[in-house]
């Protein structure tokens, strides 16, 4: 029989973790309801505010660079990514989002540590407010539980 262990379902408890965010700067009304939602929700969850640290960099493009810099400290337990990429305001959309989704998920597997990845991709503006709440308490939610996972099964 394998071990038990928290599921979705299971209260999370982030004491004791450090986790560190990292906030794309471009559509900055967005982006920092995101970063409040989600420092709400880390706060939550047990996490002290001593050990959040929030970067902010210019645009999504920048979120893995700053975030390899943060991987590379091993100073945290999970990090999490912050950004707003709406279709209209860039004819280069997909690149961006795929790019910088890409780019975080390697930054994951290269420094074995959890990040959440909270850049909205959208249509418009309205699509942005609609989920920055959710999908920020979502992100350190997931932070939280895979930072737990890890314990359980490092890589390292």
């Amino acid at each position: 029989m394998m071990g038990a262990h928290k599921g979705e379902g299971a209260a999370l408890d982030g004491r004791g973790l450090r986790i560190g965010i990292v906030q794309a700067r471009f559509n900055q009304g967005i982006t920092d309801a995101l970063a409040a939602a989600c420092r709400a929700e880390l706060a939550s969850l047990g996490v002290a505010d001593g050990d959040v640290v929030l970067e902010q960099v210019p645009g999504a493009l920048e979120v893995p660079l700053a975030l390899q810099a943060l991987a590379a400290t091993e100073r945290f337990d999970a990090l999490i990514a912050l950004g707003c990429v709406i279709r209209g305001e860039t004819y280069h959309f997909e690149l961006v989002c795929n790019e910088s989704a890409a780019g975080i998920t390697r930054v994951a597997l290269d420094h074995h540590i959890p990040i959440a990845n909270a850049i909205l991709t959208v249509e418009n503006l309205s699509q942005a407010v609609a989920r920055q709440e959710e999908k920020a308490r979502d992100a350190a939610r997931v932070a939280v539980e895979m930072a737990h996972l890890l314990r359980r099964h490092p890589l390292d």
